[in-house]
């Protein structure tokens, strides 16, 4: 059996460390834990990173640059089906393959956390590469989008907790086209009053 490459070695650590901040918070996240988490001994995760910090920056700069090769990918094609079913593609191959990434991008609608700054980034991305401009006012082309990111994070997740990636993977991308509703009318919803719950 071949031995994995030092890169695949430290992407493996950044993904299970981004795991970890998702779930416990960076403060509440010791070295020792992700040590424990990727089986090696401390001083053998230190070989790899010198420090939290530096791991957490290696968090940072792993989802920025998937981020930018999702949006490189998509504006390729003019806004439309087309473009939103590559983007689709492309970032389901990559919450497939980067599952603690997935989760530490999604840690901040799922805890009620405004989650990292640092991170915000690779979110712009994933709306740019549906064609919406993260600092545009809310439409209806911003809650589709945000709904369909959210479905294929968590359905991504849920699809490495069952061990059926692959299995799953075109009923996610499936799922998420439709929340964008782009081979469907646009139903037009009467005005209701806010409800509080």
């Amino acid at each position: 059996m071949a031995r994995p490459f030092r890169q695949q070695i430290d992407e493996g650590i950044v993904d299970r460390a981004a795991a970890l901040f998702a779930r416990r918070g960076f403060a509440k996240t010791s070295v020792q834990d992700i040590a424990d988490a990727v089986g090696l001994s401390k001083a053998g995760l230190l070989h790899h990173f010198p420090s939290k910090d530096a791991l957490w920056e290696a968090v940072v700069g792993q989802a920025d640059v998937l981020g930018q090769q999702v949006l490189t990918l998509a504006r390729q094609l003019p806004p439309g089906p087309e473009r939103d079913r590559r983007a689709l593609d492309v970032l389901v191959d990559v919450a497939l393959a980067h599952p603690g990434l997935v989760a530490l991008l999604l840690a901040p609608l799922t805890q009620g956390d405004p989650g990292a700054p640092e991170l915000e980034a690779a979110g712009a991305a994933a709306l740019e590469a549906f064609g919406v401009d993260p600092g545009a006012p809310v439409s209806e082309r911003t809650v589709r989008v945000t709904g369909a990111l959210t479905a294929l994070a968590v359905l991504t997740l849920a699809a490495h907790a069952a061990h059926q990636t692959t299995a799953w993977r075109p009923h996610i991308v499936a799922t998420c086209f439709d929340a964008l509703g782009a081979h469907r009318p646009v139903a037009v919803l009467p005005a209701s009053d806010p409800v509080e719950a």
